[in-house]
């Protein structure tokens, strides 16, 4: 449990560690101001056509007594928004991350810098093919866990209860993959290897990713603590490879 609290400070750290840093902060935000714009439209559509969308999909409910029809596709309604709300905070954060990977780069390494002056972490870069593979297997496993929590949504009480806790833990796992990915994409480390030092500490990696999943959940504040989020996540992540930290 002690991990818990560990991990929620290197998310502290990784803010405050931005806030003296103020000439890192500017340009890491810009990435996240555009990938806010288009998600804003994506959402909009959706809230708009939702309805419509899950009129279509349910046409043997047109049978039944009232109110079930209404019932049914009010949850249905809520179910869909939360589980595209759910893709958006995870996509959000690989698509500014891919859309500003030099200014995250380049700010995970003047973390590292601080906490190793005149020594680098050792390891190869990731070659771009490799990183774009990874990127694309990590989405597929997102879209997975979507698909599963949102058929789990439909079971009595568990869908209403655990699955919405469920939730916000794997996308904390997800949030936190997505932010170290930086950072340990410098040191050569694949996907594979990545999620396997993450699930060797849990505890830290939810201590971390869990607020910051229920902080993103509101876009702005996703802006803000991007970069933030990126600096911390190199923080634990030379915690996890046991690196020094100052």
């Amino acid at each position: 449990m002690r991990d818990l609290a560990v991990g929620f400070g290197y998310l502290l750290r990784g803010q405050r560690w931005v806030a003296t840093h103020r000439r890192r902060f500017g340009y890491a935000l810009v990435p996240g101001v555009i990938a806010l714009v288009l998600y804003v439209v994506a959402i909009v559509v959706v809230a708009w056509f939702v309805g419509d969308v899950v009129a279509w999909a349910t046409p043997f409910a047109d049978h039944w007594a009232s109110p079930w029809p209404g019932v049914l596709r009010g949850f249905l309604d809520v179910l869909l928004l939360v589980l595209c709300l759910f893709l958006a905070v995870i996509t959000f954060t690989a698509l500014t991350l891919a859309l500003g990977q030099p200014f995250y780069e380049a700010l995970a390494e003047h973390v590292d810098r601080d906490q190793s002056p005149g020594e680098m972490p050792p390891g190869p870069e990731l070659s771009t093919w490799q990183s774009i593979k990874d990127g694309i297997a990590l989405v597929l496993r997102a879209l997975v866990w979507a698909v599963v929590l949102f058929a789990a949504g439909f079971i009595p009480v568990v869908g209403q209860t655990v699955v919405p806790v469920v939730g916000i833990g794997v996308t904390g796992f997800f949030l936190v993959q997505e932010l170290t990915g930086v950072a340990m994409q410098r040191r050569g480390i694949a996907l594979r290897e990545q999620l396997k030092l993450l699930r060797s500490r849990r505890m830290l990696v939810w201590g971390f990713g869990i607020p910051l999943a229920v902080v993103f959940l509101v876009p702005f504040v996703a802006i803000l603590l991007m970069p933030g989020a990126v600096a911390g996540a190199t923080l634990l992540t030379r915690a996890v490879r046991h690196e020094p930290i100052a």
